[in-house]
């Protein structure tokens, strides 16, 4: 297992109900700063950010209530990560500055594929458009 998978695990088994709460509450701030992300090197990290953030959202609202707890939970914490102000790779260094974001929410992608996937199908959204797939 990666580092990085071992720390999105360890980071998503910290979020509860009430960061998941707060989270949900931050959401719409949340959508607008992501979409602020305009970084060539990580061009699907918006889109990914937005679909993580549809899926924390849809849960909360019960709309999506029969999504696993773990898949929340990994969702919730690549939002958290990507929202941080510090980070292990600051958003301000250039070429680099979101490489530690993507590399989360990719983790988050693939480890929950099937999952995502079968969500998006049902909200009639193209994933493989923002999948780690190419």
């Amino acid at each position: 297992m990666s580092e990085i998978v071992k720390f999105v695990h360890h980071g998503a088994s910290m979020i509860t109900p009430k960061i998941l709460k707060g989270v949900y509450k931050k959401l719409p701030f949340l959508k607008l700063k992501f979409a602020n992300i305009n970084d060539p090197k990580y061009p699907h990290l918006y889109e990914q950010l937005e679909f993580l953030a549809d899926v924390v959202e849809d849960y909360a609202e019960g709309v999506e209530e029969d999504l696993p707890l773990t898949t929340v939970a990994a969702a919730t914490f690549a939002l958290v990560y990507a929202h941080r102000q510090l980070d292990l790779i600051p958003d301000t260094i250039p070429e680099y500055g979101h490489a530690d974001d993507s590399a989360i929410v990719r983790a988050v992608m693939i480890e929950h594929e099937k999952i995502l996937a079968a969500y998006a199908e049902r909200h009639k959204m193209k994933f493989d458009r923002i999948s780690v797939k190419p």
